[in-house]
């Protein structure tokens, strides 16, 4: 932490009396940091709208909110652009294995988010579709100049198989970064962080997305399936969710290549990232293939 940053974060002025400020680790686009004062403890978040990635702060903040008055993330205590303070939770940060050890637990959440938030939002109504991310995702690296842009056109046709493969569903308000680490666990509940990606979606890309990132086997997967829909997966359900889970690990790979253009995050290495996520990409598309074909 440079001086300049401490210096910024005790000038913030909900402060009451001394402070201690240390780092928090583990994001990939964020500076974040543990402040605790005579009031308590307290998470300080640093990021900047990021218009490459459909990140605005302002609309993050609002969702911060809402989603704390519907009761599924910690109070935002302070925001002014560029910078966020919420209440710390004290909780546990889940890891891949808690994701897939509680998975009743988080497909419950998970739907009663989706249920519930559109009657908390407010302002101009935000809709994230994965395919149209990828999209434009696409024009960004190519743009930029971007080593990956002689694949670009297999990620784009891929794209397109798999936007063929969804099932009208209703639109629900997602968080659409169900990343593991963005559900803590305070042990009487199950709370949501970081809503920098959250907008009007269907379901599926939060099912996908956080059986994807918690390396769901395929009866994890259809158990997650089963709870969220209470009911026995159709066969039109599973091709779904299968290519749903393929297009996630694509704009996971994507988002880390734009990244690799336009972030500097220290400690981040955004190119062994999208290369990650792409090995996971290609043994899904493979079990993908192998059960419904290639369009």
């Amino acid at each position: 932490m440079t001086e300049t940053t401490a210096g910024r974060i005790r000038a913030l002025p909900l402060w009451q009396g001394a402070i201690t400020v240390e780092p928090l680790h583990g994001g990939l686009s964020n500076e974040n940091f543990l402040v605790v004062d005579d009031a308590g403890r307290h998470v300080v978040r640093f990021g900047s709208d990021y218009p490459f990635h459909h990140v605005c702060r302002e609309r993050e903040a609002m969702t911060a909110r809402a989603a704390h008055e519907a009761g599924f993330a910690p109070a935002l205590e302070y925001y002014r652009p560029g910078v966020m303070v919420s209440a710390h939770l004290g909780a546990r940060t889940f890891t891949p294995e808690d994701v897939r050890e509680n998975l009743p637990r988080v497909a419950r959440i998970m739907r009663d988010y989706h249920d519930t938030m559109a009657a908390h939002v407010s302002g101009a109504g935000f809709m994230f579709w994965v395919f149209h991310v990828i999209r434009d995702y696409a024009r960004t690296l190519e743009a930029g100049n971007s080593r990956k842009v002689p694949e670009l056109g297999i990620y784009l046709e891929l794209a397109d198989e798999l936007e063929k493969a969804q099932l009208p569903l209703p639109i629900v308000f997602g968080h659409n970064d169900l990343l593991p680490a963005n559900l803590l666990d305070t042990g009487d509940r199950l709370w949501l962080i970081d809503f920098e990606y959250a907008g009007f979606s269907t379901a599926m890309f939060d099912l996908a997305g956080l059986s994807s990132n918690a390396g769901f086997s395929p009866e994890e997967t259809e158990e997650l399936l089963g709870i969220y829909f209470d009911a026995t997966p159709t066969p039109a359900l599973r091709k779904s969710m299968a290519a749903m889970q393929c297009a996630s690990l694509l704009r996971e790979a994507m988002w880390s290549m734009v990244s690799e253009l336009h972030l500097n995050t220290p400690g981040v290495d955004f190119v062994a990232y999208a290369d990650e996520n792409l090995e996971r990409l290609d043994a899904m598309l493979d079990a993908y293939r192998t059960s419904y074909g290639k369009a």
